[in-house]
């Protein structure tokens, strides 16, 4: 008769292919049910975008046959506990991912909004907060210009922000609050208060992923963020021109600054190259090749991926509809990897830094 203790043995040969260490000493098994050849068991995977799902569970049912016995008729229930940091005080909110770049124009915002879709198209609990105060492009993108977030009143008297859901996440913007045709002239210390309030005035609710658009550069809301909000980690987006890749140098630097210390989680590539339509087999690098693959190198880093210049992926975000939503589309598919990519290396640097398997 097969005993629980064969199949925790046999499943000590299971490695985490990204944590790289065995499922039992990760605490990844639970539930295990033996009744004489039928054995039934949870795998607890760190994050439910885990792209090694199926290889992790096709593993487990073979070091079961081949450890225990070929007879064995195996039920695995393939499920998920998001990982937050051990010091993280936010106890809503699991894991906050900061989307970054050095200049304006790569199209940080874009990332940010398909990251976050993709997060939660992979059954993952996911808010969007554009931080950038003074260029707030979340709402059009979105199709939610002109909306107002409606507010409550606790018991205890205060004041919370209910983020409008839409597609699956929840969302708040500056754009939100202000006219959309009037310029923002606020100085640092209001910018640094309207930051904070947006996540400490908010009713997210549970979260695995609070994503931020941040704006171009390393100024007042990047310092108020990694300063106030214990940051799991940051996603550095660029193009393949020259000019755009020592900006974004500029970026990791500040992430990486000992007063800050925030893990870089990768680097995303966007407009890495074109592809006709009539050729759809054809990449046409005309801004460059491979300079984020090397910007990722240079900080050994993660090459998160390439995203093409598409004149539909702009179209997508202009009328509301984000890219990834579109079944099908190859780009809306490339978005979705990078958000497996992001998942799977939040799990790793929350691994590194003593993590808490939240329920």
């Amino acid at each position: 008769m097969i005993t629980r203790e064969q199949i925790l043995d046999a499943l000590r040969h299971v490695e985490e292919p990204d944590l790289k260490k065995d499922l039992v000493t990760l605490n990844m098994i639970e539930d295990i049910k033996v009744d004489e050849n039928k054995v039934s068991f949870s795998v607890i995977l760190t994050t439910p975008a885990c792209p090694l799902k199926n290889l992790i569970e096709n593993a487990c049912r073979n070091a079961i046959l081949h450890f225990v016995s070929k007879d064995a008729e195996i039920s695995i229930n393939m499920t998920s506990r998001v990982t937050t940091q051990k010091n993280q005080t936010m106890h809503n909110i699991k894991n906050i991912i900061a989307v970054a770049s050095g200049k304006g124009g790569v199209g940080k915002s874009t990332v940010s909004a398909n990251l976050a879709l993709g997060l939660a198209k992979n059954g993952a609990k996911v808010g969007l907060i554009d931080a950038d105060i003074y260029g707030p492009s979340i709402p059009m993108m979105f199709g939610l210009e002109g909306a107002r977030p409606m507010a409550t009143q606790t018991p205890d008297g205060k004041t919370r922000i209910e983020p409008i859901e839409k597609y699956g996440i929840k969302i708040l913007s500056i754009g939100f609050f202000t006219d959309p045709g009037q310029p923002v002239p606020w100085r640092g210390p209001m910018v640094s208060t309207a930051v904070k309030q947006l996540f400490n005035d908010a009713d997210w609710g549970e979260l695995d992923y609070l994503v931020v658009d941040l704006p171009p550069g390393t100024g007042d809301i990047h310092i108020t963020l990694v300063q106030n909000f214990p940051v799991a980690g940051a996603v550095i987006v660029t193009t393949p021109q020259q000019v755009a890749l020592a900006d974004a140098k500029k970026g990791i630097g500040m992430f990486m600054m000992n007063t800050i210390n925030v893990p870089l989680l990768g680097v995303i590539e966007n407009m890495s190259y074109f592809t006709p339509a009539e050729l759809p087999e054809n990449k046409y690098y005309i801004f460059g090749k491979d300079g984020g693959k090397h910007l990722a190198e240079q900080y050994d880093a993660p090459f998160l991926g390439e995203i093409p210049l598409v004149k539909g992926i702009s179209d997508a975000g202009d009328s509301g509809l984000p890219v990834i939503l579109e079944e099908g589309n190859a780009a809306g598919k490339t978005f979705f990897e990078i958000a497996q990519k992001v998942a799977q290396q939040v799990s790793i640097v929350n691994l590194q830094r003593e993590p808490v398997y939240s329920k």
